[in-house]
C-alpha cells in the first residue's frame, strides 16, 4: 500500500489540474450488442457548477455569409466567429432529427497542447456537428473541418458518436497554441461489442493506413466507404514524433501512451469506471481489477469487449447507476457510507492524513451529476421516431431517465433552458426538484433510497412499455403526415416530463414528511370519538454495526454509569 500512496502523491497535482471539473462517463453500445438492434450511447455530465437542463435548437435556414458566434461551453467566454451552413438540424439534447448524438469526456492530457488562439471548444464542436451532420461519418468528417479551419481550443477529449447503424470512438487533442488543427484518432467499435471512456485517452494501437480498414486524413473522402473502421489525423505520430512524445515503430504507436500517459489516478479514478461496466456485463473481466485499482497499469482494460447477454435500453441505464455494487471498492460498504450506506462523497476526492494520500472512488453514479442521458438510434424507424434520448437530472442513481424523441418540437418546461440556473431556484425545474430529493436521501441513506427507486422504476417501465406504441403510431402516421407524426411524439415527450415532475414533487413531500427529523412516522387511521390521533413513530437509530463502531471508538465516554433520570 505504501507504493501506492508515493505513487499517487506524486500524479495528484497532474491529474487534477489538467482535467476540467466535468469529470464524465460514457458508454458505447452496439446494435449487435443490444437487444432491439438499437445503438445506444450514454453521457453524464458530472460538474458541481452545471445547471442541468435539455438543451434545444430547431432546424434553421441561414442566408450567404451568416456568420455564427462560438462560446466556450464551459464557461460562456466569446472564442470568436465562424462561418455558419445554410442550413441546420434540430437538435435535442445532444441528439439531432437524423438520430445522431455525440458524448464526451475529458481526458486532459498534455497541457502544453492546449491553444488559447483557436475558436472551437470541445462542447462547441458536439453541438455545431449535431447541427451539421446527418450520421457517424460526417460527424468525424466535420469534426476534422471545423478543428483545421478554426483549430481547437480545449483539452484532450474522448467522444462517443452514435447513428442508427454505427457507434465510434474519436480522441483529439491539440496541437499547441497558435498551431490550427488537432491530432485524433477514430474506431468504430466491432458490431456486438460495447466500449466506454472516462476521463482517460483509451485508444492505444490501431490500424495504420490501408485504404481498405483504415484511412488517414489525406483520404478522407473515403470515409464513407462501408469498410473504413479507421480514421486519423495523417499527421498525429509524426507530430508525436516532433514532439518527443514517441520515437518508436509507426505501427506501434499509441495515442493515449503518447498524448496521455496513464498513471494511477489515470486507472483509479477514470478507467475504473470503464472496469465497473465491462464487470457487470462480461464474466471475465475479474483480472482487470488491479488495472482498475491503480496497481497494475500494465494490465490495460481492452478498447471494447463484448457482453454475455446482449442489452437492452433499461440495463444501460442500471449500469449508469454504478457505484462499484458487488467488487471491493462498493462505495457503500466503507466508513464514507456513514451509518445509513450512502454512495456519495463530499469533495475533495482526496485528502491527507499524517502526510500519507487518501482518496474517495469515484463512480459512475456520483452527486455532482448536471443531467445524464442514454441515446437510442434505430434504424426500423423513421428517423424523427427512432432517435430517442432518454434524459434525466441530477444523480444516475436516484434519476429517472424520461424518454424525449429526437423529433420534437419543444421540451417540457421543467427541462427547458432558462428555467432556473446554478444559483436561481425554480419551483418549476426537474433539476431542483430531483436535487431536493436525493439531498434528503442522503441524510438517511438505507431508508429512503428504496423509496425514491420504487417510484423510479414504475415510471421508467411505464416509458420503456409507453414507447412500443407510441413508435408505432407515430411511424404509421409518418408514412402520410410528417407534421402530425412530430405531434405525436412532441405531446408524448412533453407530457411524460410534466408526469415525472410531478410525480417527484409529490414523492419529496410524502419522504419530508415520513423522515424528517431522524424518525420514520407511519399514518394511523383515525379512530371514533378523536378530533387526531398522532402517527406511529419508529427511531430506528444508528444499526447494530455503527453502534459497536462508536462504542470501540469512545471507550468509555459515552458509557451509562448509573441509571437514567426522570
Amino acid at each position: 500500500m505504501k507504493l501506492i500512496y508515493n505513487l499517487f502523491a506524486l500524479v495528484l497535482i497532474s491529474l487534477i489540474f489538467s482535467q476540467r471539473i466535468n469529470a464524465c462517463t460514457n458508454i458505447l453500445v452496439t446494435k449487435g450488442a443490444s437487444s432491439d438492434n438499437s445503438c445506444m450511447i450514454t453521457y453524464a455530465a458530472d460538474s458541481h457548477t452545471l445547471y442541468g437542463e435539455l438543451y434545444f435548437k430547431p432546424a434553421a435556414d441561414y442566408p450567404a455569409g451568416t456568420m455564427f458566434d462560438v462560446y466556450e461551453w464551459d464557461t460562456g467566454k466569446f472564442l470568436g466567429k465562424i462561418k455558419q451552413v445554410p442550413h441546420t438540424y434540430s437538435v435535442v439534447g445532444n441528439m439531432n432529427e437524423h438520430q445522431l448524438a455525440i458524448g464526451e469526456t475529458t481526458y486532459g492530457g498534455r497541457s502544453e497542447l492546449e491553444d488559447s488562439t483557436a475558436i472551437i471548444d470541445y462542447g462547441s464542436l458536439i453541438y455545431l456537428t449535431l447541427q451539421r451532420a446527418k450520421n457517424a461519418r460526417e460527424a468525424i468528417k466535420t469534426f476534422h473541418e471545423l478543428t483545421s479551419e478554426y483549430g481547437y481550443y480545449s483539452s484532450g477529449e474522448s467522444f462517443s458518436i452514435s447513428d442508427a447503424n454505427e457507434v465510434w470512438i474519436l480522441e483529439m487533442i491539440g496541437k499547441g497554441p497558435g498551431i490550427k488543427g488537432a491530432v485524433w484518432v477514430a474506431r468504430r467499435i466491432p458490431d456486438g461489442y460495447i466500449s466506454g471512456h472516462a476521463n482517460h485517452a483509451r485508444i492505444t494501437t490501431f490500424p495504420l493506413d490501408n485504404g481498405k480498414t483504415s484511412i488517414s486524413t489525406k483520404n478522407i473522402k473515403k470515409i464513407f466507404d462501408p469498410t473504413i473502421e479507421c480514421v486519423y489525423a495523417e499527421d498525429v505520430i509524426t507530430f508525436a514524433k516532433a514532439k518527443s512524445y514517441f520515437t518508436g515503430k509507426d505501427a506501434e504507436f499509441s495515442f493515449s501512451d503518447a498524448f496521455a500517459p496513464l498513471d494511477f489516478g489515470g486507472a483509479r479514478f477514470c478507467e475504473a469506471r470503464v472496469w465497473a461496466v465491462f464487470n457487470r456485463v462480461n464474466k471475465d473481466m475479474a483480472k482487470y481489477a488491479d488495472y482498475a485499482k491503480g496497481e497494475n497499469l500494465k494490465n490495460r482494460l481492452p478498447l471494447w469487449i463484448k457482453p454475455d447477454v446482449k442489452l437492452s435500453v433499461h440495463d444501460v441505464m442500471e449500469l449508469m447507476r454504478d457505484y462499484y455494487q458487488g467488487t471491493e471498492l462498493d462505495m457503500s460498504k466503507d466508513v464514507g457510507a456513514g451509518p445509513y450506506s450512502c454512495i456519495v462523497r463530499w469533495r475533495p476526492l482526496t485528502w491527507k492524513v499524517d502526510g500519507k494520500e487518501y482518496l474517495n472512488e469515484r463512480a459512475i453514479s456520483t452527486q455532482q451529476t448536471g443531467f445524464s442521458f442514454v441515446t437510442q438510434s434505430r434504424a426500423s424507424l423513421p428517423d424523427p421516431v427512432g432517435g430517442i434520448i432518454w434524459f434525466g437530472v441530477d444523480d444516475t442513481y436516484s434519476t429517472v431517465y424520461v424518454p424525449m424523441y429526437c423529433g420534437i418540437t419543444k421540451v417540457p418546461e421543467c427541462f427547458a433552458e432558462g428555467n432556473g440556473s446554478m444559483m436561481e431556484y425554480s419551483d418549476k425545474s426537474a433539476f431542483w426538484i430531483f436535487n431536493q430529493v436525493s439531498n434528503f436521501a442522503y441524510t438517511r441513506y438505507s431508508s429512503i433510497i428504496p423509496e425514491i427507486q420504487k417510484v423510479q422504476k414504475e415510471l421508467e417501465n411505464k416509458y420503456i412499455t409507453d414507447v412500443l406504441e407510441v413508435d408505432k403510431k407515430a411511424a404509421e402516421v409518418y408514412k402520410t403526415d410528417k407534421n402530425k407524426a412530430l405531434a405525436i411524439v412532441t405531446d408524448y415527450s412533453v407530457s411524460q416530463g410534466k408526469n415525472t415532475f410531478d410525480s417527484w414533487k409529490q414523492l419529496y413531500q410524502n419522504i419530508f414528511v415520513k423522515y424528517m427529523d431522524g424518525n420514520i412516522k407511519t399514518k394511523v387511521d383515525l379512530k371514533p370519538g378523536y378530533k387526531y390521533i398522532a402517527p406511529k413513530v419508529e427511531q430506528p437509530g444508528y444499526g447494530e454495526e455503527w453502534y459497536k463502531r462508536i462504542a470501540t471508538e469512545t471507550g468509555e465516554k459515552l458509557l451509562m454509569k448509573g441509571e437514567m433520570g426522570h
